[in-house]
């Protein structure tokens, strides 16, 4: 599943999982929501590993504004 859908199906969880004392569904709902996290950060890094490797191929604009 994607970030938000895990992030929001971690905290439905975890809110069902305290509200019926179920401990076992809150810390579901707590790795499911981690989970949503950690894709976000992946995605954050792919992110900008992918935008530092064509930053270096893609032509500069203000270099073009200097010329002659």
């Amino acid at each position: 599943m994607g970030e938000w859908t895990d992030k929001a199906k971690g905290k439905v969880k975890e809110t069902v999982g305290v509200a019926t004392g179920d401990r076992s569904l809150e810390a579901e709902g707590k790795a499911d929501t981690l989970k949503g996290n950690i894709k976000g950060k992946v995605e954050d890094a792919k992110r900008v590993i992918k935008d530092a490797v064509d930053g270096d191929n893609a032509p500069r604009r203000d270099a073009d504004l200097n010329r002659p």
